[in-house]
């Protein structure tokens, strides 16, 4: 006896594979990593009257003390490790915060740059860029703080060189 239902049967497995495909797919999209972080709020146990993203005479403050500025033209910024980009609390269209597993005890804040890529980014992966980017180092205290530290030379060539 010959049945029918087998081309049938057939047509229900190949819906049945797409929807299951969509579904995965579906799944996947939700739960990427790359989502945007919220942002960090970073308490410094130094004050200081200016900070950037301040207005003064209806200028904005790019960048305050501790932090080291270099004019880099417009070029590209580098992840120097994997790690994590998420925007400066309260500075969301100005600063950012990268943090790294591989540098637990330390933060680095980027100002000025354009259009910063957020997120998990991998060593080499490009940050942003910008004209005046401001760059700062800080160093977890013992009470949980933050203190803005000088940055190295070395650390700072890092971000502007491509590994």
């Amino acid at each position: 006896m010959v049945s029918d239902r087998g081309p049938e049967k057939n047509r229900l497995k190949r819906r049945l594979g797409v929807l299951g495909l969509v579904l995965l797919g579906g799944l996947w999209g939700c739960s990427s990593p790359s989502a945007n972080p919220g942002p960090r709020n970073v308490t410094l146990s130094q004050k200081w009257a200016l900070q950037p993203g301040d207005r003064l005479a209806g200028y904005q403050v790019q960048s305050g003390l501790g932090d080291i500025t270099l004019d880099v033209q417009g070029k590209r910024v580098f992840m120097p490790f994997d790690g994590q980009v998420q925007p400066a609390e309260g500075k969301t269209d100005l600063c950012v915060i990268l943090s790294s597993p591989d540098v637990p005890a330390y933060l680095f804040r980027l100002c000025g740059l354009r259009q910063p890529k957020l997120g998990d980014l991998a060593q080499g992966d490009p940050i942003g860029n910008g004209d005046n980017v401001s760059f700062a180092t800080l160093r977890r205290q013992a009470d949980g703080t933050w203190a803005m530290v000088e940055p190295a030379k070395e650390m700072i060539e890092q971000f502007l060189d491509r590994p």
